[in-house]
């Protein structure tokens, strides 16, 4: 199987989420992985684990863990976030995660697969389908 590699760069004030998104549309990813993320920002928001809370919180961040799974439609992305005091927030990526100086942004695509998800009536939630 072959991999493709997008490098990116994210410059300060822009939407961690909304970025990604732009990737996968303009590279044209069926089935895609978001390897790794290196940088910081400048404001949170993160839904929690249960999908029924969230968190928001402005301040200085910094990306200490993100994957996630890329399909055309959803970009399912988890990631944590460390305080300037080490304290450390996790959870499913949603827009409103704001760079601060820069992000690093690595992702693979797999040009053999389409990857798409569908409602899973034993978890409740839309799963990921793999063709």
């Amino acid at each position: 199987m072959s991999i493709s590699v997008i490098a990116s760069r994210l410059t300060q004030g822009t939407d961690l989420k909304i970025a990604i998104q732009k990737m996968v549309h303009e590279h044209h990813i069926s089935a895609g992985s978001l390897s790794s993320c290196v940088g910081c920002l400048s404001k949170i928001n993160l839904r929690l684990a249960g999908a029924e809370a969230t968190l928001t919180n402005d301040g200085s961040f910094e990306i200490v863990s993100i994957m996630g799974t890329l399909t055309p439609d959803h970009q399912h992305i988890h990631i944590s976030a460390a305080d300037n005091k080490g304290h450390v927030y996790g959870g499913h990526l949603l827009e409103g995660n704001i760079i601060g100086s820069t992000a690093e942004v690595i992702i693979h695509s797999y040009p053999q697969l389409r990857f798409s998800r569908a409602f899973d009536p034993s978890t409740g939630y839309t799963e990921l389908v793999i063709n």
